[in-house]
């Protein structure tokens, strides 16, 4: 009995032996080719990169994982339970490794014939999401395993489900818990009930399975079960499990704002963000980034050019339709242009199909809708003629001149009818309402523009850019017109080529020739004979109204007193960069510069001498709210601050009483100059306050011109206008504040002397303390603003 006792103990020893030994090499083997797994205690996973506006409203995201970093402490307490009763409701309770957890999987594995489940842990996920393959194998569960369990005593529990909430997959794009509450709910993870966390709970079994998107009642069952989990657990009570189940679910998601709002001022901060932390930083380094953008001024800015460029076109008439149909063709049409109830409302465009065209209405359907085009809506549609200005061009009067039947063509709603013929009241009708499948809409005709155009709008205290738009349409067309187009300002240069002449011997009452003048380059064989706008000479002109109403031959003659080397560093002093033209054509604005650079220089003005230059990102933190970059003003010294209050005041004027006399509408101190260069192919409005700068731009991409008319004044300035109208009473009354050294006298617009009793017009104009008129106008002279002179000066200007 005793030899056989001890065989037993010696064969159970042994076998002891051989089981630990067995173990150990399994250990071994299994963990020989092991990943390091200490990175994950430094979780940084791809997150979202987000831009705010400078009052931290969401302007758009940068991402390849939609995924928002989020704390247990920023979660609504159930959520983390809820993942808890659906896939590890003994986390707290392990070491990494369930063990009854396997043994119930391995026996339901061997029952199936197959790996079905897998037991694993919340810690065993993490393993397997971030240091191993998917495959389904008993040597990667022990990997796992082991892994696991060396993780679980490296991180504390809730460091561990931390990592996990954010990491796992939750499907619609949705990677972590915050990013699955914003796609499903349109919530944060802070604001989610009881239901809601049970159903972002049940969603990592199968993603795509209970997606509540496509399969809601599989969705439904499963957040059930986890209720249920919950509820055995204890984690809720009665109450809480009852009216979660009876809570309707509501999918929606959070809207997502990127490429909607100032795309082009988003794509700019993209840009800049790629060129300083790299690609993979800004896609995947869930940065927090705050731009100076305020969405205000940004909409404002947006619809401005929109609304502009749109006038622009139809003043040039009609290009034709998009496309012309065959009969058999109409049917696939109407069903593809498939329009959203939410969009049918007044100003909404839409694709539409011509049915009848009469002489004085065209019928035409989109959809399973109708509308009628009047005539009246297409007055605009001339046959294109860039030597003849709309004007002067009689209006279309019959609408099968512009219109065919199978025609399709861009149609804005402006009107809805029902059957009665009672016209609808939008204000009663909601966003979902069925009433707008039976009514009948009247449409104007209208074109999408060819012409494109900018606007950059910048704070010049601080040189922080409220707004910018680069062109018509982001979505077809990501070239911004603001920073990236190079084109020739025209008389929007004149400012500089005056700050000039006020450093150098002028004053605003000092007197040019406006006459005939021919330019002769030997070197080149070239003669040029600039004209000014309106193909008149003027005389003598005071230099005050040679830039009120933007005298081109009073320009030239003052660059040439002046000299081109003067004038080019001038610019150069107020930060524009381009390669000047060493020849007077410099000073009607032939140096090509992007609006933003001119806009920047501009601010010399409007800054009282220095200028700054323009921020769009005010700061950049890392996802732990490290901060990574803070932008400052970068000012830099350009002219006197005696020069900036003349010109500002002279810029004033040409608002009264010059080419920019659309910014009147305002009642306000506003500053501006118009530009056209050669043949309009290029119009600019540079128009500020102290407190806000504004540049527009408006010209086809490639250098074409725009048509008769189609000037600074006419193209640019009524979308200068619509923006400001919009921004302006934000902002207090403020004039530009007058500095010391400047004096202020009351000229006689004839002579440019001091004014008499007996002077017809005159003016009061700044002046440099010891540079103002001490004459007295001895005559009455001839009341014009183009003032007298020296005969003998004004003769040698002449030849």
């Amino acid at each position: 009995m005793k030899k056989v006792y001890k065989i037993s103990l010696i064969v159970i020893l042994v076998m002891g032996i051989l089981g630990v030994s067995a173990m150990a090499g399994l250990y071994y083997w299994a963990s020989r080719d092991l990943p390091g797994f200490k990175n994950i205690t430094d979780y940084k996973p791809p997150l979202v990169t987000t831009i705010y506006t400078h009052d931290k409203k969401v302007l758009g995201y940068f991402y390849k994982e939609k995924r928002f970093l989020v704390r247990m402490d920023e979660m609504t307490p159930l959520l983390p339970k809820a993942f808890l009763a659906a896939e590890d409701a003994s986390f707290y309770e392990h070491d990494g490794v369930d063990f009854k957890a396997i043994s119930r999987a391995f026996v339901a594995n061997l029952k199936g014939g197959s790996i079905k489940q897998g037991g694993s842990t919340i810690t065993q996920q993490i393993i397997k999401r971030l240091l191993l393959t998917p495959e389904k194998s008993y040597s990667r569960k022990i990997k796992e395993a082991i892994l696991a369990f060396r993780l679980e005593h490296y991180l504390d529990k809730n460091e561990i489900l931390t990592i996990y909430l954010n990491q796992l997959y939750l499907g619609a794009g949705a990677y972590g818990v915050e990013a699955a509450a914003r796609i499903y709910f349109g919530k944060h993870v802070n604001e989610l009930t009881v239901a809601e966390c049970a159903l972002l709970a049940g969603l990592p079994q199968s993603p795509s399975r209970y997606n509540p998107y496509r399969h809601p009642e599989k969705a439904k069952a499963r957040q059930l079960y986890v209720l249920g989990q919950m509820y055995e657990r204890g984690w809720i009570d009665r109450d809480q499990y009852n009216t979660a189940i009876d809570q309707p679910l509501v999918y929606k998601s959070m809207d997502d704002p990127s490429w909607q709002n100032g795309p082009y001022y988003l794509e700019e901060v993209r840009r800049w963000l790629i060129d300083k932390y790299g690609e993979d930083t800004v896609y995947n380094g869930g940065l927090s980034v705050v731009t100076a953008c305020d969405l205000k001024h940004q909409e404002a800015a947006d619809a401005a050019v929109k609304a502009g460029l749109e006038n622009s076109s139809t003043r040039r008439g009609w290009h034709g339709p998009i496309a012309q149909l065959q009969p058999s063709e109409y049917q696939d049409f109407l069903t593809n242009e498939i329009v959203r109830v939410t969009n049918l409302r007044p100003g909404y465009w839409v694709k539409v199909l011509v049915t009848k065209v009469s002489k004085k209405e065209a019928s035409a359907k989109f959809g399973n809708y109708s509308a009628k085009m009047s005539v009246a809506s297409m007055a605009w549609c001339r046959t294109p003629n860039i030597h003849k200005a709309h004007e002067e061009v009689r209006p279309i009067k019959d609408a099968t001149s512009v219109l065919k039947v199978g025609d399709v063509v861009w149609a804005k709603l402006s009107k809805a009818f029902f059957k009665d013929g009672s016209e609808v009241n939008f204000h009663q009708i909601s966003d979902d309402s069925s009433e707008l499948s039976d009514v009948h809409w009247a449409a104007d005709l209208v074109q999408k523009p060819v012409v494109q155009g900018a606007l950059v709008s910048m704070d010049p205290r601080s040189g922080e850019v409220k707004a910018m738009v680069g062109g018509y349409s982001f979505h077809e067309s990501q070239f911004n017109r603001a920073t990236q187009a190079k084109r020739q300002p025209g008389s929007s240069f004149k400012p500089i080529v005056y700050s000039t002449a006020m450093d150098n011997g002028f004053t605003p009452a000092s007197i040019i020739m406006d006459a005939p003048f021919v330019y002769t380059n030997m070197s080149a064989g070239k003669l040029w004979k600039p004209q000014n706008f309106e193909g008149v000479f003027y005389g003598p002109t005071l230099l005050r109204t040679a830039l009120v109403k933007s005298r081109n031959l009073v320009t030239i003659r003052l660059a040439q007193k002046i000299g081109i080397k003067k004038i080019i560093e001038r610019a150069k002093a107020m930060g524009l960069e381009s390669d000047f033209p060493n020849d007077l054509s410099v000073a009607l604005g032939s140096a090509s510069v992007t609006l933003m650079n001119l806009v920047e220089a501009y601010s010399a003005f409007a800054r009282g001498g220095t200028t700054v230059k323009g921020r769009l990102v005010l700061s950049v933190n890392s996802a732990w709210g490290e901060l990574l970059y803070e932008s400052k003003p970068e000012v830099h010294d350009a002219i006197s601050p005696q020069t900036a209050y003349i010109m500002c005041n002279l810029l004033k004027e040409v608002v009264k009483h010059g080419t920019g006399w659309r910014a009147k509408v305002l009642n306000r101190p506003v500053a501006g100059k118009t530009g056209t260069s050669n043949n309009e192919q290029d119009a600019w409005y540079m128009g500020f306050s102290p407190y806000l700068l504004t540049g527009v731009y408006v010209g086809f991409d490639q250098l074409t011109p725009m048509g008769k008319w189609e000037t600074g004044s006419r193209a640019a300035s009524p979308i200068w206008v619509d923006y400001r109208k919009v921004v302006e009473k934000d902002y207090p009354y403020m004039d530009f504040p007058q500095p010391d050294g400047v004096t202020i006298a009351k000229v006689d617009a004839a002579s440019g002397l001091l004014a008499s009793p007996t002077s017809k017009k005159t003016f009061f104009l700044p002046f440099k303390e010891g540079t103002q008129p001490t004459k007295t106008a001895s005559g009455a002279g001839e009341g014009s603003e183009n003032g007298g002179g020296s005969s003998e000066d004004l003769f040698k200007q002449t030849f």
